[in-house]
C-alpha cells in the first residue's frame, strides 16, 4: 500500500511542478493532506502519522530537490496555519505564531513538516504559494497567490483521497486594447 501511496504522491507533485511551469527555485509550493481521505475515512476522522509519513516525505524529497520551499497546511482545528521553513517565512515577511501541530490537532502531514524541517514554525496564513496540491478536500486556495487557475492532473487521486491542484498566474490588467505575454499565461 504505501509504495503506491508514495508512487501516487511522486506522479502528482512532480506533475503539477512541470504544468504549473511558473515555480521556480526559492518560490513555495502549499501542500494540504487529509491522511484519514487518504486512508478511505472521512477527512479529520482518522488520522495516520504512517500515511502522513509517506506522503509528507515524497512531496518534501522531490520540492527539497528543486530549491522549492513546503508549505504544510495544518487541519481546520489549527485554523488551516502553514508550517514552513523559517528561511521562507523571514524570505517572504511573514509573522511567525506559536503553534506545534499534533496529529489530532494540526493534522499528521503539518505534524510530519514541523518534525522534518530544519527550523519550523507556524505561520497564519501566506498568500505567497505560486501552486498546490489538496489532497482530500483540505482547502488549500487561501494560501495560493492570485490570480488561481485549475490544473488537471492524470493522478486523480492519491490512496482513497482526491486530488484537486492549482497554479497561479499574474493578473490581466486593462481593457480589449491590451496585449499579455502569452507565457504568463
Amino acid at each position: 500500500m504505501y509504495e503506491e501511496l508514495k508512487k501516487q504522491t511522486h506522479d502528482a507533485i512532480c506533475e503539477l511542478l512541470t504544468t504549473a511551469k511558473n515555480v521556480e527555485s526559492g518560490d513555495v509550493v502549499v501542500v494540504g493532506c487529509s491522511s484519514s481521505e487518504i486512508g478511505g475515512h472521512k477527512i479529520g476522522s482518522y488520522s495516520s502519522t504512517d500515511i502522513a509519513d509517506v506522503v509528507f516525505g515524497e512531496i518534501y524529497t522531490v520540492l527539497n530537490e528543486k530549491g522549492i520551499y513546503l508549505a504544510a497546511q495544518c487541519c481546520e482545528h489549527l485554523n488551516r496555519a502553514i508550517i514552513m521553513e523559517k528561511e521562507a517565512a523571514d524570505k517572504f515577511g511573514i509573522e511567525i505564531v506559536n503553534v506545534v501541530p499534533q496529529p489530532k490537532a494540526g493534522g499528521s502531514f503539518a505534524t510530519a513538516a514541523y518534525r522534518e524541517f530544519n527550523e519550523p514554525v507556524a505561520v497564519e496564513e501566506i498568500h505567497v504559494a505560486k501552486a498546490g496540491l489538496d489532497i482530500g478536500g483540505t482547502l488549500i486556495g487561501m494560501h495560493l497567490k492570485k490570480v488561481v487557475v485549475p490544473v488537471h492532473l492524470s493522478i486523480k487521486q492519491i490512496g482513497e483521497a482526491v486530488v484537486l491542484a492549482a497554479r497561479t498566474r499574474p493578473k490581466f490588467i486593462g481593457g480589449e486594447r491590451a496585449h499579455y505575454d502569452e507565457m504568463k499565461k
